[in-house]
């Protein structure tokens, strides 16, 4: 829908406005938990990942500067 489309257009240029300004969202999934990003609030076995990797993303973290306003909270496996 033409609404939708909208949204998603503004949704977008946020985005691109934010990350100019320095805030970036941190990777999450498929990384090494690292305490100083992330906060493990799940554990899961899954033998098909690593160990203290993160398994999935419950809510996006971000960066200003390189500085952490927000930690990835996330599951962690094995």
């Amino acid at each position: 829908t033409p609404f939708a489309e909208g949204v998603e257009k503004i949704y977008k240029q946020l985005m691109k406005t934010l990350e100019d300004t320095g805030v970036k969202p941190i990777e999450a999934v498929g990384q090494p938990f690292d305490p100083n990003f992330h906060n493990a609030v799940m554990h899961i076995d899954d033998e098909s990942l690593g160990e203290n990797t993160v398994a999935m993303e419950l809510q996006k973290g971000y960066t200003y500067r390189d500085t952490v306003v927000r930690h990835s909270m996330v599951q962690v496996a094995n």
